[in-house]
C-alpha cells in the first residue's frame, strides 16, 4: 500500500470514529492532510465524516490546484489558511462539536484564550485557543482571520459555528479537537460551580515541561 493510500484511508477511519462519537453530524465537519508530495487530501464537499470514500477524496497538487477527486469542502480558506502560516502543520481538522458550540455561545469568554485551564491536557495537545467571531458558513473571511494570526495557533474557535485545529498529522489534529471538545464539555458541567482550575503556577509548569507554545 502507498503512503498516500494508508492517508486516504486514514483520513477515513478518523473522520467515522469523530462522527460514530457525535463529534460532528450531518454533512458537516471538513478535513485534510498534506501529503507527501506537499499536496493535499480533503474531503469533498457535503460529505458525511461517517461514510467518507478514500477514492473520492479531493486532491490538491503542491502548488494548490485540484487535480483529482470530487469538489473540496467550501472552507478550504481556513485549511490553507493554517498550512500557509504554520510550518508544522501536517493536518486540519474542523467540526461542529456540540459543547465547543454551546460554550462559544456563553457570554463572559476570553477571546484569546477561550478554553478555561481546567486539566494540563488541553495545554499540552492545543496551547491558547482564539476565539474568533462568527462568520457566514465558506466566508474566506475565517481564512484571513486565521492569517492574522500569524501562525501563532493551532486551533481556533469560531463562534456559533465550531472548532478548528491543525496539527503535525491527521491523529495529532483528531486527538487535540477531541481534547478541545472535551475541556469545552468539562467547562459547561461545571460552570457556575466555582470549579478549582489550573493556577497559574500550574500552566507555567505544563507550558515548560512540554514545550507549548502560550505566549504571545
Amino acid at each position: 500500500m502507498s503512503n498516500e493510500s494508508a492517508l486516504r484511508d486514514q483520513i477515513c477511519v478518523l473522520a467515522k470514529s469523530l462522527f460514530e462519537r457525535g463529534l460532528t453530524h450531518g454533512s458537516t465537519g471538513n478535513i485534510s492532510a498534506r501529503t507527501d508530495d506537499g499536496g493535499l487530501l480533503v474531503s469533498p464537499t457535503g460529505t458525511s465524516f461517517g461514510r467518507l470514500d478514500p477514492g473520492r477524496l479531493s486532491r490538491f497538487d503542491a502548488r494548490g490546484v485540484h487535480v483529482g477527486g470530487d469538489s473540496p469542502t467550501k472552507e478550504m480558506p481556513l485549511h490553507t489558511a493554517f498550512y500557509d502560516t504554520r510550518s508544522t502543520a501536517g493536518a486540519v481538522v474542523h467540526l461542529h462539536a456540540c459543547h465547543s458550540v454551546a460554550l462559544s455561545l456563553l457570554p463572559g469568554a476570553d477571546p484569546d484564550n477561550f478554553l478555561p485551564p481546567l486539566t494540563p491536557y488541553g495545554i499540552m495537545k492545543l496551547g491558547k485557543v482564539t476565539l474568533l467571531p462568527f462568520f457566514l458558513p465558506g466566508d474566506p473571511a475565517m481564512g484571513q482571520a486565521v492569517r492574522g494570526l500569524a501562525g501563532k495557533r493551532s486551533a481556533v474557535m469560531l463562534a456559533n459555528h465550531g472548532p478548528v485545529v491543525a496539527g503535525k498529522d491527521v491523529e495529532a489534529a483528531c486527538n487535540a479537537i477531541e481534547e478541545l471538545e472535551d475541556t469545552a464539555r468539562l467547562a459547561l458541567m461545571t460552570r457556575g460551580m466555582s470549579p478549582q482550575a489550573l493556577t497559574d503556577a500550574q500552566i507555567d509548569k505544563v507550558v515548560k515541561k512540554f514545550d507549548v507554545a502560550w505566549d504571545d
